[in-house]
C-alpha cells in the first residue's frame, strides 16, 4: 500500500481506471455467459439467445455518441462512475425470482448493461490520452494495448466465472454476488478518480458529437467493417456450427470460445512488441498490411469450409490464426484513435469511433444469425472476407504519418 501511495499521480489514475475497467469486464463476460446458459437450459435456440443481446448492441451505438459528449462536458470520471452504477442496477434487476425473467425483461436489463459497458469503455480508453505526455507514441501504444488486451482476456475469464457461478449458486445468487462486488468497486471509484479527468476546456455543443476530423471518420469506417467482419461469423454462426458439425456440447463450445478470447486479449497486450510505432510510422501502411493478412487467413478458412477440406483442423487452426491477426488489427486501431483524438474533449472523438465499432458489431450479430440460418458458415466467412477487404481499402485513405 505504501508503494502505491508513492506512485506518480498519473500512474495511480491509470491503475484506478484499469482496475475499474477490469472489474466491470469480469461482470460483463460473466453476465453474458450466465444469460446464455440459463436461457439455453430453458430450451431457447442459439439464434433466440443471440437476439436477447440485440438491445445490448443497439444501445451501444447510441451510448458511444452521447457518452462521448457527456465525457467532454462532465469529465471522464463521472461517465465511468455512471457506467459502473448502471451495471450494478442491471445486475440487481436480474436478481429476481425466475418467473420474472421474461425475454422482454432480460432484453431491457441487457440494454442497461450495454449502456454501462460503452460508457465504461469509452471513459477508460479516453482517459489514457490525458495520462500520457504528448509525443510519447510508444508509451501510448503500450498503455492502450495493455488496457485493451487485459480487458479482452478478462472477458474470457468472465465467461468461465459465469459458468462457475451458475454451478455453485442459482442465477439469482450469481447476480447478487456480482452486483454487490461491483457496488464496492463503484464506491471506491467515486472517491479515487480525479474530478476533472477528460473534461473539455471549451464545452462542446451537442451537435459536435459527430467527428469533424476526416482521419477519425476514415478510421471509424474501417473499424465498423473490421468488427462486422469478426462478428458476422463469430457471434452466432461459429458456436452453433461447432455444436452441430463437431457434436460439441455447450460447455465445450463455451470453454473453447472463452479460451480464444483470453488468447486474443493476450496477443493484443503484446501488439506493441510486434508493431514498433514512432513518428515515421505510416498508419495507412500498417493498417492495410495487417488487414490484408487477415483477409488471407479468412479466405483460407472459407475455402476449407466451402470445399470440405479437413474442416475441423482447418477451422480450429484458422480460428487461432485469425485471433492473432485480428488482435493486432484491433490493437493498432485502438491506439490510432487515442493518438488521433483531440486532447481537449478526447471523449468526443473516441465516443464517435466506438459508435462505429458498436454499429459494426450490431450488423455482424444480425447477419451472423440470418446468413448462417439460410446459407451456412461458409457464406458468413465470405461476407467476413468482403468486410475485411473493404476495411483495407478504407485504410488506404488514412494519414501517411501519425
Amino acid at each position: 500500500m505504501t508503494r502505491l501511495a508513492n506512485l506518480p499521480a498519473d500512474i495511480k489514475q491509470y491503475l484506478i481506471v484499469t482496475g475499474n475497467y477490469w472489474a466491470f469486464t469480469l461482470t460483463d463476460g460473466a453476465l453474458r455467459m450466465l444469460v446464455v446458459l440459463h436461457f439455453h437450459a430453458l430450451g431457447y435456440s442459439p439464434l433466440s439467445i443471440a437476439m436477447l443481446f440485440l438491445f445490448y448492441e443497439i444501445f451501444g451505438v447510441v451510448t458511444n455518441l452521447v457518452g462521448g459528449y457527456l465525457g467532454a462536458r462532465l469529465g471522464l470520471n463521472k461517465t465511468m462512475n455512471i457506467g459502473l452504477a448502471i451495471q450494478v442496477a442491471a445486475l440487481f434487476m436480474l436478481a429476481v425470482p425466475p418467473e420474472w425473467l421474461s425475454v422482454a425483461y432480460v432484453m431491457l436489463a441487457q440494454a442497461l448493461s450495454g449502456i454501462a459497458k460503452d460508457l465504461n469503455k469509452m471513459s477508460a480508453k479516453s482517459s489514457i490520452k490525458m495520462l500520457v505526455a504528448s509525443g510519447q507514441e510508444g508509451t501510448l501504444f503500450k498503455w492502450v494495448a495493455i488496457l485493451t488486451g487485459s480487458k479482452n482476456a478478462l472477458k474470457g475469464v468472465g465467461f468461465f466465472l459465469g459458468g462457475l457461478l451458475l454451478t455453485l449458486m442459482s442465477f439469482k445468487g450469481a447476480m447478487l454476488a456480482m452486483a454487490t462486488t461491483l457496488l464496492v468497486v463503484w464506491c471506491f471509484s467515486l472517491s479515487a478518480l480525479k474530478n476533472d479527468l477528460g473534461k473539455a476546456k471549451n464545452k462542446p455543443k451537442f451537435n459536435e458529437i459527430f467527428s469533424k476530423s476526416s482521419s477519425i471518420n476514415i478510421l471509424s469506417a474501417a473499424r465498423l467493417f473490421l468488427f462486422g467482419a469478426r462478428d458476422v461469423w463469430f457471434v452466432v454462426a461459429l458456436p452453433v456450427f461447432l455444436s452441430q458439425a463437431f457434436g460439441w456440447d455447450h460447455w465445450t463450445v463455451g470453454a473453447f470460445i472463452a479460451a480464444w478470447i483470453i488468447g486474443y486479449g493476450i496477443v493484443q497486450s503484446f501488439a506493441p512488441k510486434i508493431i514498433k510505432l514512432n513518428k515515421q510510422t505510416s498508419p495507412s501502411a500498417e493498417t492495410v498490411k495487417w488487414a490484408s493478412l487477415l483477409a488471407v487467413v479468412t479466405l483460407a478458412i472459407a475455402l476449407a469450409i466451402g470445399f470440405d477440406w479437413a474442416v475441423q483442423p482447418m477451422l480450429i487452426g484458422g480460428l487461432m490464426l485469425f485471433g492473432v491477426v485480428f488482435a493486432i488489427n484491433s490493437s493498432l486501431h485502438s491506439y490510432l484513435i487515442v493518438s488521433m483524438a483531440d486532447a481537449d474533449g478526447v471523449s468526443l472523438d473516441v465516443g464517435f469511433y466506438y459508435m462505429a465499432n458498436a454499429m459494426g458489431r450490431l450488423i455482424g450479430t444480425v447477419l451472423s444469425g440470418l446468413v448462417f440460418q439460410v446459407y451456412g458458415l461458409a457464406a458468413c466467412l465470405a461476407i467476413s472476407l468482403l468486410f475485411i477487404v473493404i476495411t483495407a481499402l478504407i485504410s488506404t485513405k488514412l494519414p501517411k504519418q501519425i
